[in-house]
Parts: structure tokens; C-alpha cells; sequence
């Protein structure tokens, strides 16, 4: 029960790498907080934690709204009592299995901001909104989902290596600026991972081919991998990790 008595918030939960935190969480003792706009999606993750006697429930969560924010944190606050991790799981990649490879002169301004809103921005709101609970929880940890792409570049998804790049220094800053309240803030950075948002890429079967080519360890992730991770800087474990980068990419930027 490595988070025992722990409240956790992670957005994007409803499906892929977030419903596998949310599960994995619940399974160690967390009381989970699953936020995303899949409702459907949200409420299956929350029946099942439940049926397996876990604690959870589903809020329906913009992460490019404000007040969306504030109220998915006054729901953990309200039934739980406090809030001592976010997960900052949600984001949208730069358009399916095409735009993802889009270079920078055929990215369009619209989907430069989509992008830039979810990833970047939805990371700013859900820290800004937990800080002051954490704060008086006595400190918490935040865990925010970047990318292999937020370390290194590829042959496109512009918008997307931006909007990485940027969730990994705004996790530093983060966790320089807190780090004194005991508020811990780490970067986690998947390779490629069998997932609902990377379907339409590994659909391709020459692509899926030439991914699993390039894994060193000669295969895709799937979410539990990350979920695991996760779950080691969510908890006590990890208490001595601020700033942080926990790359799980099957050795692809070991290259």
C-alpha cells in the first residue's frame, strides 16, 4: 500500500496511461480523483476501482479551463479531505497519425494552439490549482507526463515537441519554486506507448514495425509501464526527487 492514505487527482484519466495510474493508485491505497471529458470512459474507470474496493470518483475535466480546475480540486478536497498528488496526464498529440509528422511551415496556427492549450497550458492550470491545497495537505507531488519528444526532436510534430519541451521546464521551475513547502514536482517521459492517442500511428503496420525497430528492448510500451513509474514518484519513495526527469522509453534516447 505504497500510497496509502493519499488523495490523487490525475486528468486524462479515463482511458490509457491515466486509467492506468488511476487503477494502479487505487490498488495501493490512494483515494483517485479521474478527471477527463470522456465521461463514459471516466465512470467505467471509477466503477471498476470501486467494485475492486478502491476509492474513487469521475469529474468531468477541461484542462484548458480554469474554473474546470478549481472545481475538480474542491471535489477532491470535499470528499476525500485533501489533495496530495497530481498527475498531470492529459494531452492531445499534434493531429493522428499524419499531423504527428507535421513539420513547422505545414503546422497551422490552429493547431499550433490546440496543442500548445492541452499539453502546455492544462499543465500550468492543474499545478496552479493544486499548489495551495498541497500546501495546506503539508506538501504533495506533482507528476507531470511529458515525452521522449520533449528531450530530443524528430522529423515533425512541431507543435508537439513545443508543448513536451515545455512541461519539462515548467516542472523544473516547479519544483525549484515549492521545493521548500515540500511540494515535489518531476517530469515523466514515455517513449512509444500502445495507447487510445497513438492508434492511429500504430495502425500502420510499416511504422508499427519500424517503431518496435528503433525500441532497443525490442517492443512498444503499454500504459502500465508508465504507470509504475508514476507510481514511484507519487509516493514516499521518491522523497528526495525534485526537478526531475523519469524517462520510460524502452532505451530509444539511449541512442
Amino acid at each position: 500500500m505504497r500510497l496509502e492514505g493519499k488523495v490523487a487527482l490525475i486528468s486524462g484519466g479515463a482511458r490509457g496511461m491515466g486509467a492506468a495510474e488511476a487503477r494502479l493508485f487505487a490498488r495501493e491505497g490512494a483515494s483517485v480523483v479521474i478527471g477527463d471529458l470522456l465521461e463514459e470512459e471516466g465512470r467505467q474507470v471509477e466503477a471498476q476501482i470501486g467494485e475492486a474496493g478502491g476509492h474513487a470518483i469521475f469529474i468531468r475535466l477541461d484542462v484548458t479551463s480554469e474554473s474546470d480546475w478549481s472545481d475538480a480540486v474542491a471535489a477532491a478536497v470535499s470528499r476525500f479531505g485533501k489533495l496530495d498528488i497530481l498527475v498531470n496526464n492529459a494531452g492531445v498529440s499534434s493531429g493522428g497519425a499524419s499531423g504527428a509528422r507535421t513539420k513547422v511551415e505545414d503546422t497551422t496556427v490552429e493547431a499550433w494552439d490546440r496543442v500548445m492549450d492541452v499539453n502546455a497550458k492544462g499543465v500550468f492550470l492543474g499545478t496552479k490549482a493544486a499548489i495551495p491545497e498541497m500546501r495546506r495537505a503539508g506538501g504533495g507531488s506533482i507528476i507531470n507526463i511529458s515525452s521522449i519528444y520533449g528531450l530530443v526532436g524528430s522529423d515533425g510534430g512541431s507543435a508537439y515537441h513545443a508543448s513536451k519541451g515545455a512541461v519539462r521546464l515548467l516542472t523544473k521551475s516547479t519544483a525549484i519554486q515549492y521545493a521548500g513547502e515540500g511540494i515535489r514536482a518531476n517530469s515523466v517521459h514515455p517513449g512509444f506507448i500502445d495507447t487510445p492517442m497513438t492508434a492511429a500511428t500504430l495502425a500502420d503496420p510499416e511504422r508499427n514495425r519500424s517503431l518496435i525497430a528503433r525500441t532497443p528492448v525490442g517492443r512498444l510500451g503499454v500504459p502500465d509501464d508508465v504507470a509504475y513509474g508514476v507510481l514511484f514518484l507519487a509516493s514516499d519513495e521518491s522523497s528526495f526527487m525534485t526537478g526531475s526527469e523519469l524517462v520510460i522509453d524502452g532505451g530509444w534516447t539511449a541512442q
